[in-house]
């Protein structure tokens, strides 16, 4: 069992003119691309492919901005003990990094906190809030950074203990409403905010760009942390738009000056010798930064982007390398047993969700599993990780049209709690209770959504033919990075494409193809090809291209996405 794509060509938006001086710089493959992604005229177009730090909107446009401010300042001003509450994600990971050296360049010395995931859980429980308290001074001004809009108790319970709370966020709201803290800074508790798209870095940045235009520090750039924000930006996978992908875009070029000696250390560990993209973020850098808090490290994460030091940058990296190892190992366990229980229980035809669990699982990796099962056969998915006292923590992944958090509140009956985002999200959930949640959530699905959205389509940006794939195209195609959320890696098609040689399997079950179309050759990566069933060419391919750099010279490498039998 797996995913039978339909192909589907997106229409083509003709008559767009970008002025003469970009109609002659771009092919017109890049200026089709363009149109299709609603970039409709020259100003549009200049500001899509050459954004400027100096198009940033002012910080103070979020609601309770100025209180934070005057908070953080006036804990400044006085000394007070400030510390940092973090999520142990990259997100979480980065904001801490971001908040703590901005805190720092005003002369403070705060400190942070992460919970460990299979103890306390995520973001202001109680139990992390205890060990917290143990742990250090009591704060009087708690930053909780990546968590909190959800925490109503919880945040009372520490206004009750005389700790003042800012909170940092981009998630949803709970049911209890806004929690009664000092500032609430998160563009989804507005009510017509254009900057809801942000992560909890993003969040942080605008903070930081808020405090700076009060308050100058001599000497201090924002600007070189935002490979801080483009990685979070990235690997939380929030929609690269508007500001998100401005602040993306120079990040990037940040990272591939290796300014953060932790980060250049990192790129060492996961063989990145050449400019960063975002799906170099996505692959490699993200997974180790997340596999410390996902195998209950997370304070190796935020070490290696604060150490100065950089003989222990790359001892953590080699860690948190190491966890990412082990958790792939973790992942490569739960992966196939997950496999082997969907083959046992599963009918295509009337199961539309996939929710599976197990006491042997480990709950840091259950999200990946998730995503990928989500992925193989287009089911919105729960993983779950059973502990010894039957309780159920799980992480969802969904397909377009499917709210998870829609679905949670619909399932509510069945779980202890649950929330994130309609495309990911956690819960809580007793064992005896999976199967009635199954069936809930499967006939959630089943009501709202119609047989065409369940089947999965791969959508088709347009038609190439092996001689249009250049270098020179590549030049003018790249402008369109990064490509992430809502702003999707373009996928192509060729048609009528032979083998010149036999598939060679790679490590991983990955496939190295060898194409011919004409007299054009090309090699191609098929990743987990090895365990698709391929037809007899010739085939129709789709595809996606990046740049490939080795020892100096730049090639045009092509990534299958998927192969059908060419027409007759």
């Amino acid at each position: 069992m797996s995913t039978n794509f339909s192909w589907e060509m997106r229409p083509t938006v003709g008559g767009i003119d970008f002025g003469p001086e970009l109609n002659t710089l771009l092919p017109p493959l890049v200026r089709k691309l363009l149109a299709q992604r609603g970039v409709t005229g020259k100003e549009q177009a200049e500001k899509f492919l050459y954004p400027r730090l100096a198009d940033l909107g002012d910080p103070f446009s979020l609601a309770e901005m100025d209180r934070a401010v005057a908070r953080i300042f006036e804990a400044i001003d006085k000394g007070q003990e400030i510390c940092i509450y973090g999520d142990y994600d990259v997100d979480g990971v980065g904001s801490v990094t971001l908040l703590r050296a901005i805190l720092r360049a005003y002369g403070t010395a705060p400190r942070f906190f992460i919970p460990v995931r299979t103890q306390e859980g995520y973001g202001l429980s109680e139990a992390g809030i205890a060990r917290c308290m143990r742990e250090g001074p009591r704060p009087e001004l708690l930053i909780t950074v990546d968590c909190g809009t959800s925490s109503v108790e919880e945040v009372a319970a520490l206004q009750a203990m005389g700790v003042d709370v800012i909170i940092l966020d981009h998630h949803e709201a709970g049911p209890l409403g806004r929690p009664d803290a000092v500032a609430v800074i998160n563009a989804k508790l507005e009510e017509e905010s254009p900057l809801t798209y942000l992560c909890s870095a993003g969040v942080v940045f605008k903070l930081a760009h808020a405090l700076l235009k009060e308050r100058k520090v001599p000497g201090f750039d924002l600007k070189h942390y935002l490979d801080i924000v483009a990685i979070a930006t990235v690997a939380d996978i929030v929609p690269l738009v508007e500001e998100n992908r401005l602040l993306t875009r120079y990040g990037l070029k940040v990272l591939g000056e290796g300014r953060n000696i932790g980060l250049l250390a990192l790129n060492e560990v996961a063989g990145m010798n050449r400019t960063p993209n975002a799906s170099h973020v996505s692959f490699r850098i993200g997974p180790r930064i997340n596999a410390a808090g996902r195998m209950d490290s997370p304070l190796d994460a935020v070490e290696l982007l604060i150490t100065q030091d950089s003989v222990r940058a790359r001892a953590l990296a080699a860690r948190l390398d190491a966890h990412n190892k082990a958790r792939q190992a973790e992942e490569e366990k739960i992966r196939m047993e997950a496999i082997d229980m969907l083959h046992r229980h599963f009918d295509p035809a009337n199961d539309h969700v996939i929710v599976l669990g197990s006491q042997t699982w480990h709950p840091g990796v259950v999200g990946i599993v998730a995503s990928l099962l989500m992925r193989r056969y287009h089911k919105p998915t729960f993983i779950i990780s059973v502990d010894e006292n039957g309780l159920g923590k799980g992480s969802g992944r969904s397909i377009p049209g499917v709210s998870l958090v829609q679905a949670i509140h619909h399932c509510a009956e069945h779980l202890e709690s649950g929330g994130g985002h309609d495309m990911a999200a956690g819960l809580v959930i007793r064992e005896e209770k999976l199967a009635a949640f199954r069936k809930a959530f499967n006939d959630f699905v089943r009501e709202t959504t119609s047989e065409k959205q369940r089947k999965p389509i791969l959508h088709i940006d347009a038609e190439v033919t092996f001689p249009e794939l250049t270098l020179d195209l590549l030049d003018s195609y790249e402008l369109l990075e990064p490509f992430g959320n809502t702003n999707p890696q373009p996928v192509f098609m060729s048609r009528n494409i032979a083998l010149t040689d036999v598939p060679k399997r790679l490590q991983g079950n990955h496939l190295r193809l060898f194409l011919k179309q004409g007299v054009t050759e090309h090699d191609a990566i098929y990743f987990n090809g090895g365990e698709m069933r391929l037809p007899d060419p010739p085939w129709d391919i789709a595809f996606t291209i990046t740049r490939n750099v080795w020892r100096g010279r730049s090639t045009l490498s092509i990534s299958i996405q998927d192969i059908r039998s060419s027409e007759p």
